[in-house]
This record gives C-alpha cells, sequence and structure tokens, in this order.
C-alpha cells in the first residue's frame, strides 16, 4: 500500500491517499480542505478514488466529503455510531461554530471489524470511541490511522459533548496498544509529528 500524507485546510488535518500501486485504486482519509491538492495528486497518479473513510465526523476532518465525493464519484465511509453523533440538532448547531460545511451523507456505514478493499490491500476497522462516540482507526500492517484517538506525543481532546477520557484510554490500551510494537502511527494532526510508531509511543509518549 503506498501512503501519501498532506496537511490541509485551516485546521492542519493530516489528509492521507492512499492506493494499490496494482490496481491504482485509492482512498482518501479524512480530507479536511484544499480539495483541488488533493485532487490533483489523484490525476496525477492516475488514480480510481473508490472510498472517502472517516476516522471521526468532527467537521474539520469531513469537510472536504462533498467535494472530493462529486468530483470521484467516492462513496463516504463512518461509523455508525458518528453518524448517528453527528446528526443531532444540537450538536450540528454546536459545531457549526468552526464554519465549515457539513458532509453529506455517509454511503457505507461501518462497525468495529469490518474490512475495507482497495484493489489488493484491506484495511480493517477499529473502532476507538474517546474522542467522538464513532471514532476509528484504520489499520493495514504495518500502517495505522489513527485520526485523533492518537497523536504522536499526545492523544485526542475530550471536552467534546459526549466524549470521554476514560473510553479514550480503554481503546488505546485495549486495541491500539495490542497492535505490534512497529506499526506505523499516522495521526489525525501533526501536533507532535507527522509520523510515529507504536514503540516509540509507549517510550515517549506522557498518556501512556
Amino acid at each position: 500500500m503506498h501512503v501519501h500524507q498532506l496537511t490541509v485546510g485551516m485546521m492542519g488535518v493530516c489528509t492521507y491517499i492512499i492506493f494499490c500501486e496494482k490496481s491504482r485504486h485509492a482512498a482518501i482519509i479524512d480530507p479536511g480542505g484544499d480539495e483541488d491538492r488533493i485532487l490533483d495528486y489523484c490525476k496525477q497518479e492516475e488514480l480510481q478514488v473508490k472510498y472517502i473513510l472517516n476516522t471521526h465526523g468532527h467537521p474539520d476532518h469531513v469537510c472536504g466529503n462533498g467535494p472530493i465525493k462529486d468530483a470521484t464519484g467516492a462513496q463516504i465511509v463512518m461509523h455508525r455510531a458518528d453518524v448517528e453523533y453527528f446528526s443531532d440538532p444540537q450538536l450540528k448547531q454546536y459545531f457549526s461554530a468552526l464554519g465549515l460545511p457539513e458532509s453529506p451523507p455517509a454511503d457505507i456505514i461501518i462497525e468495529d471489524g469490518d474490512t475495507i478493499t482497495i484493489g489488493e490491500e484491506t484495511l480493517e476497522v477499529i473502532h476507538t470511541p474517546g474522542h467522538s462516540p464513532g471514532g476509528v482507526c484504520y489499520y493495514s500492517a504495518p500502517n495505522l490511522f489513527t485520526g485523533d484517538t492518537l497523536f504522536v506525543g499526545a492523544v485526542g481532546r475530550t471536552d467534546f459533548p459526549q466524549c470521554s477520557m476514560a473510553e479514550l484510554t480503554q481503546s488505546i490500551q485495549n486495541k491500539i496498544l495490542q497492535l505490534p510494537g512497529e506499526t506505523i502511527v499516522w495521526p489525525g494532526h501533526g501536533y507532535g509529528g507527522s509520523q510515529s510508531t507504536l514503540d516509540r509511543e509507549k517510550r515517549t509518549n506522557p498518556y501512556f
């Protein structure tokens, strides 16, 4: 699997364009703005974008869903709990303060343990609630796309409605840290760095 990382949008989201080098089928993880840059790379590499994979539904990570879907016909993928969470009118109003566009409805609703096939590559869905109820990581060894569950040297914030540091800690301890130490961590923001490994995070991340 080829991984291309871009930092995009007003919130500095780490967007990933991942693809099967043989088939050129691709997925875009968390298009958080700068859609022209994302699409230009896909055109340059002659990619067929099949999926838009959201690690969670916060506006800074989904604001590019609509333009990318319109341009490519890709299907939007999100966990069931975040589809429900971000459908709540009060929460929509709360998050609208960021001034970012909403995502169109999800085309594919995922659960823990589901798999997504991109050409000859497969991603496993790991449900990691805490930062949001439907937060997920996408895993295809050795790559782990952690969204805002895990950063380099930090973890996601939990001061939003219905979020929980205890739940986030359980997600990390019981699911993420069970993966091999050489797993590459690709975070949702590059606050402490653009990538890491689980071994490094175990040694240096103060939240562990």
